[in-house]
């Protein structure tokens, strides 16, 4: 069978899809509602849809809300290069300038948390406010996955012990990709809250990520984010990043954690204080595991809709 087509990604739902040029790349987008923008930024072996429940949620809570496939996934751009940090933040930065806007909300997963820290902390100026679901600062990830494999039994080191498994050249490509991206579906699985799992929108969720993953180039592409965190570590662009990052933000920071998480621990998750901006908060989703927008999309647009609206721009 051949490899879908990217845009089969573009699912048909109450949003509108289309490309937009930023930092140098085509990114491909979905967007609802009217309001102050509101970035929707997704973790890996995921793509846009990620966000589904949350375009509509906040779309009609009053906000523009625009879901992203990040470089080298779903629909937008995969080019050979350009997975540092460095540059996914200026990524974010340059689409928040050509959806033609001043500043955004940034609320990230994982990864996109991830970039969504790291844009705000490089880019303030375009950045209104921060949520970070299932995720944790730059350095609060390093620093624990560092000592934690001597100090901790459940170590953040062994939860994310994948980010190893990746640096071996195309096996973990073929890995994500084999049997129609199965891997997709058991890190699913293995990575989220059990209520879920029993739900039937764990099997649509499955059934979408896993054949975004089988469209040409993603595989790749979502791999090298992990490469270059990996090695950059071990050169001059690691630390220079680590400098630059090493700042708390001006902004507010949502973390919305799920209690059961077993890839970020929640306790890595509250190590990122020290880089937090005022009226920053903490709050946990009992029973929910990697994916909080996806596991309890309720409670989720309850705490970001909130959050939102307590750190709108005033006019």
């Amino acid at each position: 069978m051949p490899a879908p087509d990217p845009s089969t990604v573009r699912l048909v739902g109450p949003w509108t899809h289309r490309d937009v040029s930023a930092n140098g790349i085509r990114l491909h987008v979905a967007e609802a509602g009217s309001g102050e923008l509101v970035l929707l930024l997704h973790g890996f072996a995921e793509f846009w849809w990620a966000w589904h429940h949350q375009l509509r949620s906040l779309a009609e809570s009053g906000f523009r809300v625009v879901a992203a496939d990040l470089r080298g996934y779903g629909d937008s751009d995969k080019p050979p290069r350009g997975y540092d940090a460095w540059t996914l933040a200026g990524d974010v930065a340059g689409l928040v300038r050509a959806l033609g806007e001043r500043r955004a909300h940034l609320v990230g997963h994982a990864w996109g948390g991830l970039l969504a820290w790291t844009a705000a902390t490089l880019h303030p100026r375009v950045v209104s406010s921060v949520s970070v679901l299932g995720g944790a600062h730059p350095l609060a990830l390093r620093s624990a996955f560092g000592r934690s494999a001597l100090r901790r039994r459940r170590s953040q080191a062994r939860a994310m012990s994948h980010l190893l498994r990746f640096q071996v050249p195309m096996r973990p490509e073929r890995w994500l990709m084999k049997d129609d991206a199965a891997a997709v579906e058991r890190l699913l699985h293995d990575w989220s809250g059990e209520t879920w799992r029993r739900e039937g929108d764990f099997a649509e969720t499955a059934r979408a990520f896993r054949n975004a993953m089988l469209v040409p180039g993603v595989a790749h592409s979502a791999l090298e984010y992990y490469r270059w965190a990996f090695r950059a570590q071990f050169r001059g662009e690691g630390r220079r990043f680590s400098d630059a990052v090493d700042a708390r933000l001006r902004m507010p920071v949502l973390q919305l954690h799920g209690a059961a998480d077993p890839v970020v621990l929640p306790s890595t998750a509250h190590d990122s204080a020290p880089w937090l901006g005022p009226r920053s908060r903490f709050e946990t989703l009992p029973g929910v595991g990697h994916y909080p927008q996806l596991e309890d999309p309720e409670n989720t647009a309850k705490a970001l809709v909130a959050f939102l609206r307590e750190t709108r721009q005033p006019q």
